[in-house]
C-alpha cells in the first residue's frame, strides 16, 4: 500500500476518509481522541498545499438526516484546533458542492457532513460512490476503525481514484498490529474479556496458535467456567458457546497454550456485594467482576511478557464498586517492560478510568477491525488499496 508521503499533493484535491465517530453529549465533544490522531495527516497534506476534504461518519442515522448526528460539532472543534480555514459541507450531492469545492483554495479543509446520512454509504451503492470521487484527485484512508466495513467511503470510492494510500494513523495502527498478527517478540501473551462472547470466539482460536499464554474475563470467563462445569448462580454467558469453549481448552492443551480464568469472583448477592470462590457461588449470585486472587494470579502470569495484546474488560467496570479488576490489571499492564497493545472501545475506557493510558505502547481505537484483524482476516477498506 502507499503512503501519503507518496503522493505529489500540491494542488491536489485529497479525500481522507477519517473516523471522527466521538462520543457527544448535549452537542459537545466528551473525547477528542479520535480527531487528535488524524490531525498530523491534515497538517500534512496542508503543509504540502493539497486541499483537504475530511469524510465521516456519526454513529448509526441509518440514510437519514438526524440532526443529534451532525458533524457540525467536529467541524466547531476543528476551526479551533486548526490553524488554517475550514469549510463545512451539509450536502455533498447539491449544486452547492460543486461551488465549494471550485472555490477551494491550496491548504483549506473542508469536512463534509455525516456520511451515513446517505443511504448509498452503507450499501456501497456505486453511483454514490462516484458522486463521493468528484472530491478525491487521491484517496487517503486514515480510518483503520472503519476499514472492515464495505461502505462507499471505504471501499467503493477507490474504483473511481487512482491514486489512493494510507494516512499516519493508518501507518501507526498496522504497525503495531503486525507486531501481534505477524511474528511478536515472545513470549506472547494476550488477555480477551468483554461480554460480547459471539465476536471474540473467533479471535481465541487464532490467538490460540499465536500466544504462550490466554488469560481470559469478563463474560467470556464466565461461559468458559460454566464448560468446566461451575455453577455461575444467575450471571450472563455465551450458553450456545460451551462445547465451542471446551473445544479450544482442548486445542490449548494440544499445543501446550496456558489458559488462565478467574479462581474467585465479586457478585451481587440480594444487593449485596460479596467476594466469593468458584464453589461458594450461590443461585442468586451475578458475577460483575473478578476477585482480588484471581487479580493476583493475572498480575503473577503476565510477568515475562515481551508482548501483550489486551481487548475487553474484566469486568462490569462501568459500575462502582466493579471496576476494581480491570482497573489493577491495567495497572499491572502499564508498568510491564513489554510491548503492550490495547484495543477496542471498552477496553479504553477502563485504562483512562485506570489512569494509565499513556504507559501502553499503543492502545487502539479500532473494535470490530481491530477484532476482525486479530482474526488474521483481511479487511475489505485494506485489501482495496494493495497495488
Amino acid at each position: 500500500m502507499k503512503s501519503l508521503r507518496d503522493f505529489n499533493l500540491k494542488g491536489k484535491k485529497v479525500l481522507i476518509r477519517v473516523d471522527f465517530n466521538v462520543p457527544m453529549e448535549n452537542g459537545k465533544i466528551t473525547d477528542d481522541t479520535r480527531i487528535i490522531e488524524t490531525i498530523p495527516t491534515i497538517n500534512y497534506v496542508v503543509q504540502s498545499f493539497g486541499k483537504v476534504i475530511l469524510c465521516s461518519h456519526l454513529g448509526r442515522p441509518k440514510g437519514k438526516r438526524v440532526p443529534e448526528y451532525s458533524l457540525k460539532p467536529v467541524y466547531e472543534y476543528l476551526k479551533k484546533v486548526l490553524k488554517v480555514p475550514v469549510k463545512f459541507l451539509e450536502d455533498i450531492t447539491s449544486e452547492e458542492a460543486d461551488r465549494v469545492l471550485k472555490n477551494l483554495k491550496e491548504g483549506e479543509v473542508l469536512l463534509l457532513e455525516n456520511i451515513r446520512f446517505y443511504e448509498g454509504e452503507t450499501k456501497n451503492d456505486l453511483e454514490f460512490a462516484k458522486v463521493l470521487a468528484k472530491f478525491a484527485d487521491i484517496f487517503i484512508n486514515d480510518a483503520f476503525s472503519v476499514s472492515h466495513r464495505t461502505h462507499a467511503s471505504v471501499v467503493g470510492v477507490t474504483q473511481f481514484v487512482s491514486e489512493k494510500g494510507i494516512g499516519f494513523q493508518m501507518e501507526k495502527e498496522l504497525k503495531y498490529l503486525s507486531k501481534i498478527v505477524g511474528k511478536p517478540e515472545r513470549p506472547f501473551y494476550a488477555i480477551v474479556g468483554g461480554s460480547k462472547v459471539s465476536t471474540k470466539i473467533g479471535v481465541l482460536r487464532n490467538l490460540l496458535n499465536k500466544v504462550d499464554k490466554l488469560i481470559i474475563g469478563g463474560i467470556m470467563a464466565n461461559t468458559f467456567l460454566a464448560a468446566k462445569g461451575y455453577s455461575l448462580g444467575d450471571s450472563l454467558f455465551g450458553h450456545d458457546y460451551i462445547d465451542v469453549a471446551k473445544q479450544i481448552m482442548k486445542e490449548a492443551k494440544e499445543q501446550e497454550v496456558k489458559i488462565y480464568l478467574p479462581v474467585d469472583v465479586v457478585v451481587e448477592r440480594n444487593r449485596e456485594i460479596k467476594e466469593v470462590s468458584l464453589r461458594e457461588i450461590a443461585k442468586e449470585d451475578k458475577i460483575f467482576d473478578i476477585g482480588s486472587e484471581t487479580v493476583k494470579l493475572f498480575s503473577q502470569a503476565l510477568e515475562g511478557a515481551k508482548t501483550l495484546v489486551w481487548n475487553g474488560p474484566l469486568g462490569y467496570f462501568e459500575k462502582a464498586p466493579f471496576y476494581k479488576g480491570t482497573v489493577a490489571i491495567a495497572r499491572k499492564i502499564a508498568v510491564l517492560p513489554s510491548i503492550t497493545i490495547a484495543g477496542g472501545g471498552d477496553t479504553i475506557l477502563a485504562i483512562k478510568l485506570a489512569g494509565v493510558e499513556t504507559s501502553f505502547s499503543y492502545i487502539s481505537t479500532a473494535g470490530g477491525a481491530f477484532l476482525e484483524y486479530l482474526q488474521g482476516k483481511e479487511l475489505p477498506g485494506l485489501k482495496v488499496l494493495k497495488i
